[in-house]
């Protein structure tokens, strides 16, 4: 059976025309409640998950959010690919405020966060090497160019604390390094879906200039508000077109599926009932 798409983004983003609501899903976790309830929808053909990052009022800051309790949730709701929409600020001329980049890698740069399900005495180790699904990635580079969206191919997605933007020098640093896009909330979602053993990519939506650019506007709450309302309305129609068209997931080759396999480094049938509790979604197919 095919799997369900999950979309972990801003509350806004399941209001698009068509959509069929089912129900909604109150999951508790072993690492607690995740931002708000699942919406299980329907779109075309596809059961589709949605999960506001921040919460349905965007009262969590990015570096409160449970992102071990978000991915595990997602994984219970039988979710096997995530589609992130973000929000980020853009750190090259050429990605404007309004475009889509389709980003293939990250840098973690936030600090504190917790960023496995494997704390021991489970370990595992886990190669990011690649930490986008190239198979969904594809299919979203597609529908965006369909959904004639001003969109980039691949990218450097930098992930920075927050909830304060950037200083001026560590933009500029960040764009020596050679970074595209900075935002506060893929790390470490990215590295835990892939723990999780989902398939997960990006849409990152470029909002702002964040404060490098000398021609223009420091980034502010104001300025990012005014570009997201027509953001959303293009991640509406990018979405759209992903299911209609582009979501046929049978011919992905990727592994993301098959990543614990080889990562954990521990006998699993030789664990006890405590051990196993906190991550048995992720690894029940081993015991």
């Amino acid at each position: 059976m095919q799997g369900r798409t999950g979309i972990i983004g801003g509350s806004g983003l399941y209001e698009i025309p068509g959509i069929e609501v089912i129900d909604k899903l109150d999951i508790d976790t072993p690492w607690g409640k995740p931002s708000d309830e699942l919406l299980l929808t329907r779109i075309g053909d596809h059961e589709v998950v949605f999960l506001p990052r921040h919460g349905s009022s965007h009262a969590i800051p990015p570096h409160k959010i449970n992102y071990r309790a978000n991915i595990y949730a997602m994984k219970l709701a039988a979710v096997n690919r995530i589609i992130s929409v973000s929000a980020v600020g853009s750190l090259r001329e050429d990605i404007r405020p309004g475009d889509f980049v389709l980003v293939d890698q990250f840098v973690d740069h936030t600090r504190g966060r917790e960023s496995t399900f494997f704390d021991g005495p489970v370990v595992a180790h886990v190669s990011v090497a690649d930490p986008v699904c190239p198979c969904l990635r594809s299919s979203l580079l597609a529908a965006c160019h369909d959904a004639d969206i001003d969109t980039h191919n691949g990218g450097n997605y930098i992930v920075m604390q927050g909830p304060q933007f950037s200083s001026r020098a560590e933009s500029n640093l960040y764009r020596s390094w050679g970074m595209d896009v900075i935002g506060m909330t893929n790390m470490p979602e990215a590295k835990l879906a892939r723990e999780a053993e989902i398939c997960y990519s990006t849409v990152a939506m470029c909002t702002d200039y964040d404060c490098w650019h000398e021609d223009e506007d420091d980034v502010s709450v104001d300025s990012i508000v005014a570009v997201m309302h027509a953001n959303v309305a293009k991640a509406h129609k990018m979405l759209q077109t992903f299911f209609t068209t582009h979501a046929d997931h049978q011919s992905c080759t990727c592994n993301c599926n098959d990543v614990l396999r080889s990562g954990i480094f521990a006998d699993l049938k030789a664990q006890d009932d405590q051990a196993i509790l906190p991550i048995h979604a992720l690894v029940e197919s081993f015991l």
